[in-house]
C-alpha cells in the first residue's frame, strides 16, 4: 500500500510539475534571457542612426564618404527607404524653411489648388521681422496654386500665414504639423513656427527632414511644386511678376552649377539655423534623397556644394555599402526613442549574465508540483498517517 502511494504521488507530482512548468515558461521568456524578438529594421539595428558620429557600411570598392562640414547630415534611396551614410542623423537643430516640407505635408492634402481667396489683413499679422516674402498683398485675391508657389519658390512666409489661417489657424497648424510628423514616425521634430521662422524649442533632424523629403515626392503635387524652377506670381495692381525657386542646385543662380537629375525639394537659411536643405535627385532610374544642416564652412554656398559632393557619392556608392538604417521610421526607431533603445541595451546586457529568470522559474514550479502533490494525497487518501 506504502509503494503503491508513492508511486501515485510520483505520477501526479510530475504532471503538476509539469504544468507549473509550463505556466512559468512564458514569464521566463519574457523576462529575458536576451533574446531580441525580431529585427526593427531589415538593414541595420534602428540604434545606429541614433549614434553619434559618421555611420557607413562600406563592401569592397566603395568609395569613400565625403568629408562634410555640415552639423548633421544624410543621404538614402527613396524609393526603398534605406539610409546609404548619416552623419549624426538625429541630432536636433533648428531646420529654418526646411521646415516647410512638413508644412505642405500637413496642409496641402485639405487646400483643393483652384480654391480662390481674398486675403484678410490679419492674415498677415506677426510676420517675423526679415522673413522672406513673396508678396502676398492684403484685400488680393489669390488661388492656393499661386501661393504654393510663393512657399516652394520664394519660401514665402506670408503665403504660409495665409495658407495656415485657410487650415485652421497658427497653432492648429502648429499641432497638426507635429502630429503628421509623429505619424511619419520622425520624433525630433518640434513644431512652434509653421514657416520655419527662428523660435524658442523649434527643431527638426536630418533624419526627420529626409523623411518628410521623401514622403512630399510621393505626392505628385507636391513633387511637381518642389521641382518648379519658375512662376508667376499675381501683383497687387491685378498683373503678375516672376518669381524663382531660390534652390540653387535646381536653377544654377549665383554661381552654383545646376545638379544634374535634381527634382526638389527645399532650402532654408536663418541667423539661428544657418543653411539647411533637403534634396532629391534622379539618375538611372535611382532616386537619392539628402538633407545637410547647418555648414560650418565659410563658403557662402557651402551647403549646395556638401549636397552635391553627397548625392555624388550616394550615386556611386549605391550596391556597394549596407544600409545603416531606414527611413521607414516607425519600422526602424526604437520604442520610446534613443533612451528607451539604451535601456533595452542594457536590459539585454543584464540578462544574459543573469540566471534569475532560470531558478525562479524552477523554485516555483516546485513548490506549485509540491502543493499539488499534497492537494491531491489529501482528497484522494485522506490525512497522511503518522508513525
Amino acid at each position: 500500500m506504502t509503494i503503491g502511494l508513492a508511486s501515485r504521488a510520483a505520477v501526479s507530482g510530475c504532471v503538476l510539475c509539469a504544468a507549473g512548468l509550463l505556466a512559468l515558461a512564458p514569464a521566463a521568456a519574457t523576462t529575458g534571457l536576451g533574446v531580441d524578438p525580431g529585427p526593427r529594421t531589415r538593414d541595420a539595428p534602428a540604434s545606429l542612426l541614433y549614434r553619434p558620429g559618421t555611420h557607413v557600411r562600406p563592401r569592397a570598392g566603395a568609395p569613400e564618404v565625403p568629408d562634410l562640414s555640415a552639423r548633421s547630415w544624410l543621404v538614402a534611396d527613396a524609393d526603398s527607404g534605406a539610409v546609404l551614410a548619416a552623419h549624426d542623423a538625429h541630432r536636433r537643430l533648428p531646420p529654418a524653411s526646411t521646415l516647410k516640407t512638413l508644412f505642405a505635408l500637413t496642409v496641402m492634402p485639405a487646400l483643393p489648388s483652384g480654391i480662390r481667396h481674398r486675403v484678410d489683413p490679419e492674415e498677415l499679422a506677426d510676420i517675423g521681422p526679415g522673413s522672406s516674402l513673396v508678396g502676398v498683398a492684403e484685400y488680393r485675391t489669390y488661388r492656393v496654386s499661386d501661393l504654393w508657389n510663393g512657399v516652394f519658390l520664394n519660401s514665402g512666409n506670408d503665403a504660409v500665414r495665409v495658407l495656415a489661417a485657410l487650415s485652421g489657424g497658427w497653432r492648429a497648424t502648429a499641432e497638426r504639423m507635429e502630429e503628421k510628423a509623429r505619424a511619419l514616425g520622425a520624433r525630433d521634430t518640434q513644431v512652434r513656427s509653421p514657416d520655419g521662422y527662428d523660435a524658442p524649442g523649434q527643431v527638426s533632424s536630418a533624419f526627420d527632414l529626409a523623411v518628410f523629403g521623401r514622403a512630399g515626392l510621393r505626392n505628385p503635387e507636391f513633387a511637381e511644386y518642389c521641382a518648379r524652377a519658375e512662376a508667376s506670381f499675381p501683383a497687387r495692381d491685378g498683373g503678375s511678376y516672376p518669381i524663382v525657386n531660390t534652390n540653387r542646385l535646381l536653377t544654377g543662380a549665383d554661381g552654383v552649377a545646376p545638379y544634374r537629375g535634381l527634382i526638389g525639394v527645399k532650402n532654408g537659411y536663418t541667423s539661428h539655423a544657418g543653411n539647411t536643405l533637403v534634396a532629391a535627385a534622379r539618375r538611372d532610374g535611382r532616386t537619392l534623397v539628402a538633407t545637410v544642416m547647418n555648414p560650418r564652412s565659410d563658403g557662402g554656398h557651402a551647403v549646395y556644394e556638401e549636397t552635391r559632393a553627397l548625392l555624388d557619392w550616394g550615386f556611386e556608392a549605391a550596391g556597394r555599402v549596407n544600409p545603416v538604417g531606414s527611413l521607414d521610421a516607425l519600422r526602424s526607431a526604437p520604442p520610446g526613442g534613443p533612451e528607451a533603445d539604451a535601456v533595452a541595451v542594457s536590459a539585454s546586457r543584464r540578462d544574459d549574465t543573469d540566471d534569475r529568470p532560470v531558478w525562479w522559474t524552477i523554485t516555483g514550479a516546485g513548490l506549485l508540483g509540491g502543493a499539488g502533490v499534497a492537494v491531491y494525497l489529501r482528497l484522494r487518501w485522506g490525512p497522511v498517517p503518522k508513525d
